[in-house]
């Protein structure tokens, strides 16, 4: 996302100040980090240091007391030299080798000024319909809330408009000294409302009226939705990078003040000192030049210095909360007063008020979210009003009409043939998420094959592909007409069919429904020899296409997205949908829909000579694609992206990490449609940083394949990036290194600055990061953590050294939070602790235990294990940090966030896993419930015992979840867990012990217990009944007693289920022979009773160990 050059848009709000807190947890994002992500402020931005990714390194910062950390940054920003910045960003691009190119080096000496930026995208879009506004006359976070956009995208009105927009961050202050950020920024705003159907295509050419040459750069639509819950607004779009970096916000927005968008408006939102950077090559923004002979550092350096100060250090709080309280109320005023435009200009005011007391520090949690309430009502009650006086005012701009139906392409041959030909159907779109192409893939392989069958046509392999712009479905040998149908039809009964042998009005109805004659109906019995009317029904079949065009419309609706939106049309998908190819041989299937209509027209590269292509027949398709420079397999994609990429790492030594085979490789696989790899390079020097954060800003910030010495498997200076199509490799080499340096600049800021002080001295900043309102600070909890320990050391019988390594972790397990390296790149915490505590010589055992207290961060995360020679003492130690996610289940359950069936905001269900996880896999013998009241006890207030009971059921549920998940048939885990649930790891081995069982031994020994059971659970049996050896009648009885003190002699509550298994076996044959040869229910009630107890002992013997009851066969 654009952070300086552009306001992230998932933190944007009134004023950019209200963000983005519906998001639950990302896989790799810990509880606290949402915690820190539903309170905190946005990161701060950078241009250089963009993209919100699917792991959250661009969530949300800790709220940390602002005037701490900050006087630390700035202590720091203001001792390093910003020439030596320049200087050392120099050195590292003519290190590259590719970054004094005279090509490039032209480029840039004809790149526009920042004004003549300005007057290029004012001039172009201009000729394409925008009115040409000015800026708003209040401070505004992000352009998309300047009336022009907020307002006027709401109604059925069009509306297109273009207009630059200063954007007010003040959390984005750094006195000028930081090249990539600051707090006044400049945004070039467009609103198309509505979409015009080619919009993207008008973007890029108001890239090449920059001066922009498209062909040559690599620009590439990349997935970005955002959302702003406190609004009422969302939309899904992209992230539009040029080599790597983005330089554009592109997004269909669906709703805005909690009112459907009808027609959808398309925001395009230009992050205008970025782009300027890149194309004048400069590394700081004061460089820019702004105008002949003046530069942006002679307009904005000294803004940026004062506004700072004011910003971060002077800025009065008790004034600026009383001018929040008096723009809220003016606000009100003007809404019943039935004047929105003034009323939402204090909404404004409201948001900067709010987003310079939130740069002071000055803004509790609590607080933060009546703020948020406060300014959520005030834009809704905006919104609404807005809508009703644009009604009243008759819609002076007109209503906008529904574009018209498309027709498809005629057909050429209306009878088809009956040979066998090639489907082909390809559903072209707007750039669509890696994952929703996998997903849609995965769909369409399971409903094409339904849908031919229930077509009957006879066809061969059925192959499925896909790419960011088009689903592609092949079938071969397609049989061009349907097979005849011929089958039997009952009809009423033969009594309601004919009356005095006429038909009656069943019969015809009947008939009539399915085209038959009267006549031709048959009466014969069914199986049960009740007779009914039968009738023979024939259907010709039909051309292939013709069945085709009805069906096809209904393949493509049926595709499920996890986010679909409208553009032009009222139907859903996950992008706008722009063609369809539809292709039975040579034949055009017609059909229609989302706006599109079929042909044989598809879409070829955007920065191809030939951007669109007519394809003959569907036997020619995969040649036309493969002719075009494009892969429309992914599979064939990933392998050749894999394959050059191992290849250019090779060529200096190094490999591609294994491990990137996985998800990055898919992603990358479907983020282009013609791969294009090439290697890149970047200074060595950044190589002291930890390889975490390189490889994470490589991997999930740029997608970039990390490359290692294929020796050592130390990280070299070097990358693998996959530019999409034909391009100047030159070119896209030089902006990714850019980018990449950029990057890497900023994380060293951040790294130098958090290792200037002690991990530990970060804990105290840790009281401004609340976890959850009614349960204090993550200081608080950290502190509760560190004060559970002993008693869940005790309970968990960890001694010596495994307590010392947990006391001495403690106070540093959650400090990386407060850190500047997590609070950019959340995804990091734990790991980051571990290096900075590595770093200050800490023993490894007290490092790995900081890192170890944040696992497993997702389902299918490493526990830590120790192999064979380790003492057990080890792998309980290893497991103490995590003991204390007890902490946050019961305080959550305690204040009632416990999850729902549709939500786990904290990631409670992975917390739970874990801690089972850790418990069985480290061999913990930690009894739950004792655990709990001990977590209970240092709660900062009552827990129920509906709390704790609600906490125990729901971890018990985690812990059968784990063990089914390791193989175990459900009815085992539950039998285990009935009686050993208590103590995780005892019930998982005695799960482990009852799936090694011989399976002819475990039915034998439960179908000797079931017999005793069932009598007794059916029937009264006095808990004081006692076995008197003297009633007995019988010498089974002696017999059966005799077995039974055996086998209680030998068992125990706590004995193995191996055991229990081995000395039953005792009681088969007496069990067998008593109820072959005693009456239970005997008249005499003292000899029944005597009976029953003793069948009620031999029943209790599993106590303990195992629930029989549970068991297949009992």
């Amino acid at each position: 996302m654009l952070k300086c050059a552009r306001l992230p848009r998932f933190c944007r709000s009134v004023a950019g100040l209200v963000h983005q807190q519906c998001h639950p947890p990302e896989r790799g994002l810990l509880p606290w980090s949402y915690a820190i992500r539903q309170q905190g402020r946005p990161t701060t931005g950078s241009w250089s240091s963009h993209g919100a990714s699917r792991d959250g390194e661009k969530g949300y910062c800790p709220q940390i007391d602002g005037r701490q950390q900050r006087k630390a940054r700035r202590s720091f920003v203001r001792s390093q030299s910003t020439t030596s910045v320049a200087e050392h960003a120099s050195s590292a691009a003519e290190a590259a080798g590719h970054h004094s190119s005279r090509g490039q080096a032209a480029e840039n000496a004809a790149a526009p000024t920042f004004q003549e930026a300005i007057q290029k995208l004012q001039t172009y879009w201009a000729s394409q319909g925008c009115a040409v506004l000015q800026s708003s006359n209040t401070e505004v976070g992000a352009g998309t809330m300047n009336p022009a956009t907020f307002l006027r995208i709401l109604g059925p009105e069009p509306w297109n408009v273009a207009y630059v927009e200063p954007s007010i961050r003040p959390d984005d202050s750094r006195y000028g000294d930081n090249p990539n950020r600051v707090q006044r920024h400049t945004q070039f705003q467009v609103i198309l409302k509505p979409d015009p159907g080619n919009s993207q295509e008008l973007y890029l050419g108001s890239l090449a009226a920059l001066g922009i040459n498209t062909r040559a750069h690599d620009i590439r639509f990349v997935e970005d939705n955002w959302e702003s819950p406190v609004l009422g607004a969302w939309g899904l779009g992209w992230e539009v990078w040029m080599d790597g970096m983005e330089v554009t916000q592109f997004t269909y927005m669906q709703q805005a003040g909690s009112l459907p968008l009808t027609p959808v408006p398309v925001e395009i939102t230009y992050g205008l000192e970025r782009i300027i950077m890149a194309l004048q090559g400069v590394d700081h923004f004061k460089k820019i030049r702004y105008a002949p002979g003046i530069t942006y550092g002679e307009l904005f350096l000294e803004n940026e210095r004062e506004m700072s100060a004011f910003n971060l250090d002077h800025a009065d709080v008790k004034r600026t909360r009383q001018r929040f309280e008096l723009y809220e109320a003016e606000a009100r005023a003007l809404l019943e007063k039935k004047l929105a435009i003034p009323a939402y200009d204090h909404v404004l005011k409201t948001s900067h008020a709010f987003n310079i007391l939130d740069a002071r520090g000055a803004v509790g949690v609590t607080e933060r979210q009546r703020f948020f309430g406060k300014m959520r009502n005030l834009a809704r009650e905006c919104s609404t009003l807005w809508v009703e006086t644009r009604a009243s005012l008759g819609h002076p701009l007109g209503v906008t009409d529904p574009p018209p139906e498309p027709q498809p392409e005629a057909s050429t041959s209306s009878a088809g043939s009956a040979e066998p030909r090639m489907l082909v159907l390809e559903i072209g779109s707007e750039e669509l998420p890696p994952q929703d192409v996998v997903a849609a893939i995965q769909q369409l392989r399971a409903s094409v094959p339904s849908v031919l069958a229930k077509l009957r046509l006879r066809h061969g392999a059925v192959r499925v592909c896909g790419t960011p712009r088009r689903l592609c479905v092949l079938v071969a040998d397609v049989e061009g007409r349907q097979a005849d149908l011929e089958e039997e039809l009952r009809g009423p009964p033969a009594k309601a069919a004919f009356k005095d042998g006429q038909p009656t009005k069943a019969a015809e109805g009947f008939c009539r429904k399915n085209e038959v004659a009267v006549a031709d109906l048959v009466v014969r019995p069914d199986e049960k020899g009740v007779e009914y009317a039968y009738a023979t029904v024939r259907q010709e079949g039909r051309p292939a296409a013709q069945v085709l065009g009805e069906e096809l419309a209904g393949v493509v609706a049926g595709l499920q997205f996890p986010k679909s939106m409208r553009w032009s049309t009222q139907v859903a998908y996950s992008r706008p949908l722009r063609w369809l190819l539809a292709l039975h041989g040579d034949n055009v299937v017609p059909f229609t829909y989302g706006g599109a209509a079929s042909g044989r027209g598809t879409r070829l590269l955007r920065n191809a000579d030939e951007t669109e292509q007519s394809v003959a027949s569907a036997e020619e398709y995969i040649a036309s694609m493969e002719a075009a420079g494009l892969q429309v397999d992914g599979e064939e994609r990933s392998t050749s992206i894999w394959e050059a990429a191992s290849r250019l790492a090779s060529e200096i030594g190094g490999r591609i990490p294994d491990n990137a085979r996985g998800d990055l490789l898919e992603e990358v696989a479907y983020l282009v449609e013609a791969p294009a790899p090439l290697l890149g390079t970047f200074d060595a020097a950044f190589l002291t940083l930890p390889r975490e954060v390189l490889t994470t800003v490589m991997r999930k910030h740029q997608r970039y394949f990390p490359v290692e010495d294929a020796a050592t498997g130390q990280l070299k200076p070097a990358f693998v990036t996959v530019a999409n199509g034909p391009v100047d490799l030159d070119v896209v080499r030089h902006g990714n290194e850019a980018v990449l340096r950029a990057r890497y600049e900023d994380a060293r800021f951040f790294y130098t600055a958090d290792r200037a002080r002690p991990l530990a001295s970060f804990r105290p900043l840790l009281d401004g990061i609340t976890f959850q309102a009614q349960l204090g600070s993550l200081l608080a909890k950290s502190e509760r953590e560190e004060a559970l320990l002993p008693g869940l050391a005790a309970a968990a019988q960890l001694e010596g050294d495994a307590l010392a390594v947990a006391r001495a972790a403690a106070p540093m397990a959650k400090a990386d939070l407060a850190t500047a390296v997590v609070t950019e790149f959340t995804s990091l915490a734990g790991v980051i602790g571990r290096h900075y505590a590595d770093m200050e010589g800490h023993p490894q055992p007290v490092c790995d235990a900081v890192f170890e207290a944040v696992l497993p961060r997702f389902a299918g995360d490493q526990v830590p294990r120790v192999g064979g020679g380790h003492p057990a003492g080890r792998r309980r130690q290893a497991a103490a940090p995590r003991l204390t996610r007890l902490d946050s289940l019961v305080g959550l359950f305690a204040v009632g966030k416990a999850p729902s069936a549709s939500a786990d905001p904290f990631g409670l269900r992975r917390a739970a896993y874990g801690l089972v996880q850790t418990l069985v896999e480290n061999g913990v013998p930690l009894a739950l419930p004792a655990a709990l009241r001990l977590a209970a006890e240092q709660q900062p207030l009552t827990v129920s015992e509906t709390a704790l009971a609600e906490v125990d059921t729901f971890v018990t549920r985690r812990l059968e979840q784990y063990l089914v998940d390791g193989g175990a048939t459900v009815e085992v885990v539950r039998a285990a867990l009935a009686e050993r649930g208590a103590v995780p790891a005892q019930a998982a081995q005695a799960v482990r012990e009852m799936e090694a069982l011989d399976s002819g031994v475990r039915e034998r020994i439960v179908a000797a217990y079931a017999r005793p059971t069932r009598i007794t659970r059916t029937k009264h049996v006095g808990a004081d009944w006692k076995v008197d050896s003297s009633l007995f009648e019988m010498e089974q009885e002696h017999a059966l007693l005799a077995a039974y003190t055996t086998v209680a002699q030998q068992l125990r509550p706590e004995s193995a289920v191996l055991e229990l298994f081995a000395v039953s076996e005792a009681l088969v044959q007496p069990i067998d022979d008593f109820f072959s040869n005693v009456f239970v229910m005997a008249e005499d009630e003292a000899v029944r009773h005597n009976r029953l107890a003793l069948l009620r002992d031999i029943a209790a013997l599993p106590k303990g160990i195992l629930d029989l009851a549970l068991l297949p066969g009992f």
